[in-house]
């Protein structure tokens, strides 16, 4: 299969490296000058290596690679720049599978690629760049898991792409129910991902403290009221079930890692919390709803963004 990956940070880099080694054709668009074309993957799945069939930084220069499958895998604030620089390479077959974290990428790639060729993913492993081209794989919750919401693409089509991907290490099942599996990793990621990086602490430093527990739980409760009011269908019947799911299932496999928003906050990056907290702020604004807790980490996060980026 030809494929691109469109990002090459801890995510890209990771399905590159694996997609290459299983008989792949893959390349990699970067905005990063001079990327390497050998990339190395480490930790809980083994140590991994590949040496990419290309990586550009003009998407121009890919029209001519018949591309059977584009993995997007950037920060949710460039879904919409790269949504657009794919749709000059993509063909009447190409396949586009949103492999990213937070609310409103699918939205905006199916309103610029239509519904009948982009795939919804929810991506649950961690994984952490140590160097260019070299990722380590720190943590992995469940499957990704892969489908398409609006039923528009077949299920031919989706299994194809499943098939590839199994034969690497990483995990792969289908759903027919994507959107609210990746509604649960919104969930997820609102609570433990801002104060992660708020706090500088562990997944299972902020499980364990009654404080940041409170804190989490009124997360929670926010983004349920805040999902019936927009008829977004969660997969869970009460918040109270989500919560105990929360600290027995998610919380214990998971518990060691930090979350990418610190990382991203160590190195002065823009973090993802418009996609996140910001989103759900967003949707309650829509609505009316107040979200306090929601509003303020988003506050608390921007403000520790602006302050390292001023230190970087």
């Amino acid at each position: 299969m030809n494929i691109l990956v469109y990002g090459l940070g801890a995510i890209g880099t990771t399905f590159a490296t694996f997609l290459k080694e299983s008989g792949n054709t893959v390349y990699g668009k970067t905005n990063k000058l001079n990327f390497p074309l050998n990339l190395y993957v480490e930790g809980i799945w083994g140590e991994h290596k590949a040496k990419l069939d290309g990586v550009f930084t003009d998407i121009n220069e890919l029209k001519d690679k018949n591309l059977d499958l584009i993995i997007v895998a950037v920060k949710s604030y460039d879904t919409e720049t790269a949504i657009k620089d794919i749709k000059k390479v993509i063909s009447e077959n190409t396949i586009v599978l949103l492999a990213q974290n937070g609310y409103g990428n699918y939205e905006i790639a199916t309103s610029i690629l239509g519904k009948d060729r982009v795939l919804l993913s929810r991506v649950i492993f961690g994984a952490k760049v140590l160097e260019i081209g070299k990722v380590e794989i720190t943590v992995n919750a469940d499957d990704v898991i892969i489908g398409n919401p609006d039923n528009a693409v077949s299920f031919e089509k989706i299994q194809n792409v499943i098939n590839v991907i199994s034969k690497t290490p990483i995990p792969v099942s289908y759903s027919p129910d994507v959107y609210k599996i990746l509604w649960d990793k919104i969930l997820y990621n609102s609570a433990l991902n801002p104060l992660g990086a708020i706090l500088e602490c562990s997944y299972g430093d902020l499980a364990e403290n009654p404080e940041t527990r409170d804190i989490m739980n009124n997360i929670f409760k926010e983004i349920f009221i805040v999902a019936k009011a927009n008829n977004i269908k969660l997969r869970w019947n009460s918040v109270d079930d989500y919560i105990k799911h929360f600290y027995t299932k998610l919380i214990p496999p998971t518990r060691e890692h930090y979350p990418s928003m610190y990382y991203d906050i160590k190195t002065g990056k823009r973090t993802e919390i418009d996609a996140l907290n910001g989103a759900i702020l967003k949707l309650a604004k829509k609505v009316n709803i107040s979200v306090p807790y929601n509003e303020t980490i988003v506050k608390l996060l921007k403000f520790k963004e602006k302050q390292n980026l001023l230190k970087i």
